[in-house]
């Protein structure tokens, strides 16, 4: 007699997974919490930064268990935020644990940073107990209403994944998902947890490998975006390379250095480029920042007859008020994920391997240093800057010229949002030195977190931080971690009595701030154990005794508070903010 194959049903990935948990032992279980903490390894992280709260301590418990994993601790749930999105940046990905509604609502704007500046920051929050969802329950912490998917949903909004566990089952799942999803899309996710089971069983994970696979390009799209670029970059008479800010987060850095070395042209960066590509070598031209780029830059840029920008972010703030973009007739766009060359569209062509492929393709033809010779031609050898007295106030360009002494092959420059953006642009890098800056996002307070979190993930590069005294005020609570765990972090915190970047968009009394006694502050937060050291610059010398010192510290970190007149900053800030503020006052227009 035969009998008949009933039809199978195809199940769900977290079907799957759970089939695969009860075919497991008890014994061969892992709890949800130390099931992700190994995810968190696998993937590369050494630390998470953490704030307590009752929603989260269980999990806390179950992430310590996994010794390969330190945990770092932070004042608050933005700065935690923050300082993963730091950590992220010098380690490819980072993670941070808070606490439901008033530690995660808090979290959100450092992970809308992290999404606005491509980094995939994986924020964990703890949420209530599975038994308290509909069961009209009202609990703290909460709104007041019995809807406790709120936070859910805000996160879908500024993450590229976000998921919410409610069975212990379908957690390997749900954090794999999610993980992956960060990993594909360089950008932030969401993982919730509720309180009751961070510690449930649930299966082992698996290999690593597929958590880290990346997206390939189509190849019919490739082949053809590459032979469009080079066909348009072949009849090029000034070809330019623009190095733009998604090229790091995209794996774009090191094949468009081998493009820029096939095609011989000059190359330029944006500002969240800066330190992308060697700024000593020949080939180098500036930062590009329409009417107030590096002398001679613009001008290429403008002049050039076919410019690759590689990861770009054209903003108003990058165009200068929309004052200045190449054209998209002589522009061959590299986004993460499409390709446009003179307007027309490549879908499904990834920056990386576009960028690879065209450098290859680029080595069968001859090299076109035009716009190198141009810049060479044209440039103005700018004087270096002269040692003011020791003796008299100190001005902003003197305390650059001793900052910029302090640049070496190893260390890391942070620029907050203000005029130490421009301070920063205008820094020599040496090969080897790195540049930190939020152009895209501009929340300031950014960056006293961030160059926490960026000091935790490497160890053995100096971190050099500018930063205005408005923008400190913000965030600076994080730097009592930094004496926490003695990273020598030198600080130069410029008192100018306000937010001199609003003032130059649109002043107001709004931009005054209370002043603080910053060198001062450092012993609040050493109380009794720690090594912080604080200085008060208000001349050349006294400058140069406080940076001689720093540089012999590594116990912990040094705040350097220099005082300079509210007026004194660079020529570029006041030409960006009169045309970002006639950009921000155009008038309405009629549809």
């Amino acid at each position: 007699m035969l009998t008949t194959r009933q039809p199978r049903t195809k199940r769900s990935p977290a079907q799957q997974h759970s089939a695969a948990a009860n075919g497991t032992s008890p014994a061969s279980k892992v709890t949800i919490g130390s099931y992700l903490a190994t995810r968190l390894e696998q993937i590369g992280l050494k630390h998470h930064f953490a704030v307590a709260g009752d929603y989260n301590l269980v999990l806390l418990d179950q992430l310590l268990t996994n010794e390969n994993i330190r945990q770092v601790y932070c004042c608050n749930e933005l700065n935690c935020g923050y300082a993963a999105e730091g950590y992220a940046r010098a380690n490819g990905a980072a993670a941070c644990v808070v606490t439901y509604s008033v530690g995660a609502l808090s979290a959100f704007n450092a992970l809308a940073s992290a999404y606005a500046e491509s980094l995939p920051v994986i924020l964990i929050s703890g949420s209530p107990n599975t038994n308290d969802l509909g069961a009209g329950h009202l609990l703290h912490h909460t709104l007041g209403t019995l809807d406790f998917r709120y936070q859910f949903e805000m996160a879908k909004h500024i993450t590229c994944e976000a998921v919410a566990i409610t069975h212990p089952e379908e957690a390997p799942w749900l954090i794999d998902k999610a993980v992956r999803a960060a990993f594909r899309n360089r950008k932030p996710v969401y993982i919730e947890i509720p309180c009751n089971l961070s510690g449930a069983l649930c299966s082992p994970p698996e290999t690593r490998a597929s958590l880290l696979d990346l997206p390939e390009s189509d190849p019919a799209s490739l082949a053809a975006a590459v032979d469009a670029a080079s066909a348009f970059l072949g009849k090029a008479v000034r070809p330019l390379l623009l190095a733009g800010p998604r090229l790091r987060s995209y794996g774009g850095v090191t094949p468009f250095r081998d493009l820029a070395e096939a095609i011989g042209c000059g190359v330029a960066v944006m500002p969240g480029a800066k330190g992308f590509f060697p700024e000593e070598h020949d080939q180098f031209i500036g930062v590009y920042l329409g009417s107030v780029s590096s002398p001679g830059c613009n001008e290429l840029v403008e002049s050039a007859d076919a410019v690759l920008a590689a990861g770009p972010i054209f903003n108003d703030y990058t165009t200068v008020g929309w004052s200045s973009q190449p054209a998209a007739s002589k522009t061959i766009h590299a986004d993460p994920d499409r390709v446009h060359v003179a307007g027309v569209a490549y879908n499904d062509v990834f920056l990386n391997e576009f960028l690879a492929a065209l450098a290859e393709a680029a080595k069968t033809n001859p090299r076109n240093p035009a716009t190198v010779i141009a810049f060479r031609r044209t440039l103005v050898e700018t004087a270096q800057a002269a040692i003011a007295d020791p003796d008299t106030p100190l001005t902003r360009a003197e305390m650059c010229r001793q900052i910029q002494g302090v640049i070496d092959r190893d260390t890391t420059l942070i620029v907050e949002t203000g005029d130490s953006w421009f301070n920063g642009f205008n820094m020599a890098l040496p090969d080897g030195a790195e540049f930190e800056i939020e152009m895209q996002y501009g929340s300031i307070g950014w960056s006293v977190p961030a160059a926490f979190g960026y000091a935790v993930a490497a160890p053995g590069r100096r971190i050099v931080l500018m930063v205005g005294d408005g923008s400190f005020q913000l965030t600076a609570q994080e730097v009592c971690q930094m004496v926490r765990l003695k990273l020598p972090v030198m600080i130069f915190l410029v008192n100018n009595r306000g937010y001199t970047i609003e003032v130059e968009i649109h002043d107001g009394p709004y931009n005054n701030i209370k002043n603080w006694d910053y060198a001062g502050i450092m012993s609040v937060f050493n109380s009794t154990d720690g090594d912080g050291r604080g200085f008060r610059a208000t001349n050349g010398r006294e400058l140069a005794a406080a940076i001689k010192q720093a540089l012999a510290h590594n116990g912990g970190p040094t705040l350097i508070e220099c005082t300079i007149d509210r007026d004194d900053c660079t020529k570029q800030l006041l030409q960006w903010g009169n045309r970002v503020a006639a950009a921000n006052g155009r008038p309405p227009q009629r549809t």
